[in-house]
């Protein structure tokens, strides 16, 4: 006997919707299930987990703060992932775009202008482009598989970081602590409202969002995204080029991740230091397929899993919990939604070793 997958006929519009709410359910489940055998209250952990930051502004505040970089980066992959071409990297992007993002205020401290912050801005993004033309080109020019070079980029990113933090750029009244000089204050990420420390990184990301769905939705570049995606050879029928779709939906993902990591390290943080990300970069492939490729839907998925990493603090701090836990709550988020999306698309047939198919 064994076991094949038949594609559908037809996929229902209701189960594409309904396909990330029964993974949520799922995945809170088999969490109860998690917390109950680590001997704690399931109800009590899962309200820590998902409800408890939701109730202090400040936690909202802070929910802001790490969905932004997720809903960021999560957009621009939306792009990549619908016209076929897999951008692991974002992490690395977004760590290099951090960097670049950072040469203004670590070496020239003096320099106060207005223009200080909008130059980090677009130094970012040009930095986390410029990392993810590499895999681009690669693709391109030695048709070499993007997934494995976007991936092994960010562990170079990581390294460089770390080299530069506790080399060149490590800040000379700093102690001997690994980290840059603090930014001045022409190049902090200013705060939304006063209430809390929410900041127009959080801005950026709704707009990136809205402008990526107008552009699915409304324009050819969106249309040609949706054809190259399905079918290439279609595509090419219509006249539209994959290789410059490849270098389109790179530069553009990179941009965006790398505008998430000089947000986060000029709004949340203040100064780079050898760790800037909790794993944004990879969290944000969860939020691109929980939202269903949807610019609009990173919004929301973004917000979910940005709650993870509070209820992960809340249940560290309340229950003790490990905060290993958040990595499992994405895990299961990640491995529920693509098991949902394969059984929606997809369905299972046993082929019995007597029958004619079983001998073919």
């Amino acid at each position: 006997m064994r076991i094949e997958l038949e594609r559908r006929g037809g996929v229902s519009p209701l189960f594409s919707i309904l396909s990330p709410i029964i993974a949520l359910a799922l995945t809170v489940v088999v969490g109860a299930i998690m917390f109950a055998m680590l001997g704690k209250n399931p109800a009590s952990a899962l309200y820590s987990f998902f409800i408890e930051p939701l109730l202090e502004t400040w936690s909202l505040h802070e929910l802001a703060i790490k969905a932004a970089p997720l809903i960021l980066i999560g957009a621009g992959l939306t792009i990549c992932y619908r016209s076929n071409n897999w951008n692991i990297g974002a992490e690395g992007q977004f760590i290099i775009g951090a960097i670049a993002g950072s040469i203004l205020p670590v070496l020239f401290p003096e320099w106060t202008s207005p223009v200080v912050l909008p130059l980090m801005l677009l130094m970012g993004m040009a930095g986390g482009a410029l990392y993810a033309g590499i895999p681009a080109l690669l693709k391109t020019r030695f048709n070499t598989n993007e997934i494995l070079t976007s991936l092994m980029l960010v562990y170079i990113a990581q390294l460089f970081l770390d080299w530069l933090v506790r080399g060149p750029w490590r800040d000379p009244g700093g102690f001997n602590f690994p980290v840059t000089r603090d930014f001045g204050a022409n190049a902090i990420l200013p705060e939304v409202i006063s209430s809390g420390r929410a900041n127009y990184g959080f801005v950026f990301a709704i707009v990136a969002a809205v402008a990526l769905w107008f552009l699915m939705r409304y324009t050819l570049k969106g249309f040609e995204i949706a054809v190259l995606g399905q079918s290439e050879r279609a595509g090419r029928f219509a006249g539209f080029s994959a290789r410059r779709m490849i270098w389109f939906s790179m530069l553009l993902s990179g941009a965006l991740a790398g505008l998430a990591g000089i947000s986060e390290v000029s709004g949340a943080i203040g100064k780079l230091q050898p760790v800037i990300s909790p794993g944004y970069g990879f969290t944000a492939i969860i939020v691109a397929f929980l939202g269903r490729l949807n610019p609009l839907g990173v919004i929301i998925s973004g917000l979910v899993l940005g709650l993870t990493y509070l209820g992960g603090e809340a249940v560290q701090v309340s229950l003790g919990i490990s905060d290993k836990v958040v990595r499992v709550f994405q895990g299961l988020l990640l491995f529920f939604v693509l098991s949902c999306d394969t059984l929606i698309h997809y369905k299972i047939r046993l082929i019995m070793p007597g029958t004619a198919e079983g001998r073919g």
